[in-house]
């Protein structure tokens, strides 16, 4: 019997595990610079920037989801991003993904939120069908941009030097 509840410090080891898993799905391996420390400060901390919950059964974790909240200035309202969606192979197909998945929906319900984004690899065709059953469709007139490492660098200390 599969339960999904919140992240808790007993889990960090299991999350970055799972993380790696999915990074090596994603053929992402070299991305993956997360540690137990860095989940805990950014997941459990004294001011943490997502959530978690995590897909059990008895005590081990087979899947989890992480996000966090977003605003919609189209809408006027707040919303939620899923970062990450993953269920350990095993345990695909048993309806281990809808239960993590309608969960972060309900509590985007919960919380007032006007929608519930993340985006998907374009040839990840299993998860994309898997949004696709659950009412979800592609944004395909958008593109995803990310500033990161050395380019973010240089852009904050551009920003910098304007504001001095």
């Amino acid at each position: 019997m599969y339960t999904v509840r919140p992240l808790t410090e007993h889990d960090l080891v299991q999350l970055l595990h799972m993380i790696k898993e999915l990074a090596a799905f994603e053929r992402l391996e070299s991305m993956v610079s997360a540690s137990e420390a860095g989940l805990r400060e950014c997941l459990l901390g004294e001011d943490p920037c997502a959530e978690v919950l995590v897909a059990v059964e008895g005590e081990a974790a087979c899947g989890y989801a992480v996000f966090y909240p977003t605003m919609s200035t189209f809408l006027g309202s707040r919303g939620l991003f899923i970062e990450d969606i993953y269920v350990r192979p095993a345990e695909r197909g048993k309806g281990v993904g809808t239960m993590l998945f309608e969960r972060v929906a309900a509590l985007a319900a919960e919380r007032g939120c006007g929608r519930l984004e993340w985006a998907v690899l374009d040839w990840n065709e299993r998860a994309q069908a898997f949004y696709r059953r659950q009412g979800a469709g592609a944004l395909d007139e958008w593109s995803t941009f990310r500033l990161e490492g050395s380019a973010l660098a240089a852009a904050a200390e551009r920003g910098q030097r304007r504001q001095a």
